[in-house]
């Protein structure tokens, strides 16, 4: 079952507690600003103390401000100087319908919720399936309880304030931005867009998502920009936020800040901790980022060059030594009977922990979306146990013979089985297929194999999963939750985003759509593909125009046909959204209450940057650009807080859920940002991106690697033989 508030973060009544607002409001004024300087100093100087555990109160009465903020002073900035405030985009006042409550109202419940669930101690939100992380359990010594913690931070914040300690901080430390002007006078035309300039709006973004993070949660693995406060994931922090960012930071040229990430890398992180992971996570995120910095360090010093990381430098391979550090720790995790991984590896043990959930079985995307990582490494390093073990996985999957190539999303690591039949390119599904088609492509398109199995899956996929909607016919791809016999399930995470882009990616190989069709290699079908491509890419930019905020919700439903219509049918979706309340589109379209959050996913965004660079079409520039405004308008945080995700993205204004995800800075932003830059920088002919958007090289595999395993014989079904 799929719990989809792991963090208890869907705060009831958020948008009708205009009374007690006026409670807090007219209770005291003295205590409200009170408790306002409290909870920004508690980001600075309690947090600080609480994680190291040894700092005294005459220690935290010291108040830095951090050297990396926003400059609001370059002529750049300006504008946005005089504009935040008075558009809403951070205050959410009058002017967007009482929103002011559920901003003011959202901290305190955070506040409080935090004391009276103590024992939220669970991984951030998973990328690819909407649950939280079982903690380890260990227990800590009373020291280090939160709620003796979490006492004593507030006696000594509320001394520092009777003693007059933070009488300036809001002055001196939080800049609350005004308005940015660009969100209402850019109207430009599309032959006179200035995408440079709408780049550094996205550059400007993540200078404020970062700087929220180093002020209030630095170090630390969540960052709650409402609430302003971070949590440790670990006893020392495993680096979360920090090292997803690094090559975020590299592109965008932010010098200053990778020079600080750098600098608690090589001072702080440490992977010797008796702390269970996930797998795929802390490989796709840690393990990725760590690769991909090391990759852009290396071959392109000119993005945000530092003298640290340059040839001869006692830390030139920085970068490389905590991934290969990390890697030999999570390799035990293949070490199952089977040679599956299990879901979760101890990182000071070395021992590889079979699922919490699921009956005991992996997920099948989590199990094979771990190769573009450890293959790169293996090439790095000249270590081949780790291509084994991470191609060994994408064998023992493919054995169990799956229909059309279509694999159930349960695996056991026991026995390298399937467990049930639930299919679906969501949650616990997607990047099995990403992974197939993208090692291929890793290895310079020696690997066939794996473009054979993409191929094959692909046929699945339209067979079996993509139908149209009624009345409007947007081309959608379903699931399958009984397996191929049972019924198709309308349903579409938002998730399956990803697929337009990887499907465009496969079927020229990162070449444009114009200098592919030059090749002799190209078919009738890769016409195709690139017309399915088209037609997803689509209904998934109408997921976003369909809600309130214009930012999509987790998860769509469609009204189809009984039987549903199959994927040769006749069908016309319409080129363009008419923004009526009432029409005919709409019908089409519906998200249930549950489904209605946003969690500042990127998978739209990355098929638009990929539909982009290969068909040229503006639109898809055009597309982002609009949902990149929707993204600062409506998830923009008070206060210098940066941006977070949201509760409820179909209401205005809508309802914030105090969390940003890693992956706002590691992928959503850089693929905007990407989007909107010239085609030379990064090449999609030269790179593989990861799952986590983490970009390596393709390489050629060289004497020491190949494809370790064949395909079992097949028959005209498609089923193995014998």
């Amino acid at each position: 079952m799929n719990v989809r508030d792991p963090f208890n973060l869907h705060h009831t009544n958020r948008n009708g507690n205009i009374s007690a607002l006026h409670v807090l409001h007219t209770a005291a004024t003295v205590a409200t600003q009170a408790a306002a300087d409290i909870r920004d100093r508690a980001a600075e100087v309690g947090a600080q103390a609480l994680d190291e555990g040894k700092q005294t109160i005459e220690d935290m009465s010291t108040f830095n401000i951090p050297k990396n903020v926003p400059s609001f002073t370059n002529p750049q900035r300006l504008a946005e100087d005089q504009l935040w405030a008075s558009s809403g985009v951070t205050a959410r006042s009058g002017q967007r319908g009482g929103g002011g409550a559920a901003g003011v109202l959202g901290g305190v419940q955070d506040k409080v919720g935090g004391f009276l669930h103590p024992d939220r101690s669970s991984l951030p939100m998973y990328k690819d399936k909407p649950y939280a992380y079982a903690p380890s359990g260990r227990s800590r010594p009373i020291y280090r309880k939160k709620r003796v913690l979490g006492l004593l931070t507030i006696f000594v914040l509320c001394a520092l304030w009777f003693t007059g300690r933070l009488d300036d901080h809001h002055a001196t430390a939080v800049k609350k931005l005004n308005n940015w002007g660009w969100l209402g006078s850019d109207t430009k035309a599309k032959s006179k867009a200035d995408w440079l300039g709408r780049r550094e709006r996205v550059r400007e973004a993540m200078e404020l998502s970062w700087d929220a993070y180093e002020r209030y949660a630095w170090g630390h693995d969540e960052f709650h920009p409402i609430s302003k406060t971070g949590r440790h994931m670990a006893p020392k922090g495993l680096g979360w936020i920090i090292i997803d960012s690094l090559d975020t930071l590299m592109l965008m040229n932010l010098t200053s800040r990778l020079t600080h990430a750098r600098q608690w890398l090589a001072t702080e992180l440490t992977w010797d901790q008796d702390q269970d992971v996930n797998t795929f996570e802390t490989t796709i995120r840690m393990l990725g980022g760590l690769l991909s910095a090391h990759y852009l360090s290396t071959e392109f010093p000119d993005m945000a060059p530092i003298s640290d990381d340059d040839p001869g430098k006692p830390g030139e391979d920085l970068y490389l030594e905590k991934a290969k550090d990390l890697a030999d720790r999570l390799v035990a995790a293949f070490d199952s009977p089977s040679g599956i991984p299990y879901a979760s590896v101890n990182l000071g043990t070395l021992r590889g922990l079979i699922s919490h959930d699921d009956m005991g079985a992996s997920s099948t995307a989590e199990a094979t979306s771990l190769q573009l990582e450890f293959k790169y490494l293996a090439k790095l390093t000249g270590e081949k146990l780790f291509w084994d073990k991470a191609e060994k996985v994408i064998q023992l999957v493919d054995d169990n013979g799956a229909e059309d190539g279509l694999a159930p999303i349960y695996i056991y690591a026991t026995t390298g089985e399937f467990r049930g039949h639930n299919i679906r390119l969501g949650s616990r599904g997607d990047s099995y297929y990403e992974y197939l088609i993208k090692q291929y492509l890793q290895t310079n398109k020696k690997e066939t194999v794996y473009q054979e199995m993409w191929r094959e899956a692909l046929q699945g996929v339209r067979k079996h999963l993509v139908t149209y909607t009624e009345p409007s016919h947007f081309t959608i791809i379903g699931e399958r939750p009984n397996g191929l016999e049972g019924d198709l399930s309308p349903k579409m995470d938002h998730l399956v985003c990803f697929m337009p882009g990887t499907i465009a990616l496969a079927a020229t190989g990162g070449l444009t759509e114009k200098e592919a069709k030059k090749l002799p290699s190209w078919t009738k079908q890769d016409e195709a593909d690139m017309q399915l491509a088209r037609e997803l890419m689509q209904t998934c930019w109408g997921m976003y125009k369909f809600m309130a905020t214009g930012l999509a919700p987790e998860i769509t439903y469609f009204n189809i046909a009984k039987p549903p219509l199959p994927e040769s049918a006749p069908h016309q979706a319409p080129e363009t959204f008419d923004p009526d309340p009432e029409a005919s589109w709409r019908k089409d379209f519906e998200v249930h209450a549950m489904d209605s959050h946003n969690l500042q996913r990127p998978e739209t965004v990355e098929s638009l940057f990929y539909m982009w660079r290969i068909t040229g079409d503006v639109k898809y520039r055009d597309w982002g650009w609009d949902m990149f405004k929707s993204f600062v308008n409506y998830t923009a945080v008070d206060e210098g807080g940066g941006f977070t995700s949201l509760s409820n993205a179909n209401v205005l204004p809508p309802v914030m859920k105090d969390n940003m995800e890693s992956f706002w800075l590691a992928e959503t932003l850089k693929y905007f940002y990407l989007l909107f830059s010239p085609d030379d920088l990064l090449p999609l002919d030269k790179v593989v991106i990861n799952t986590e958007a983490h970009p390596m090289p393709r390489f050629d595999m060289g004497p020491l690697f190949s494809t370790g395993w064949k395909r079992k014989p097949r028959g005209a079904d498609g089923k193995i033989i014998g």
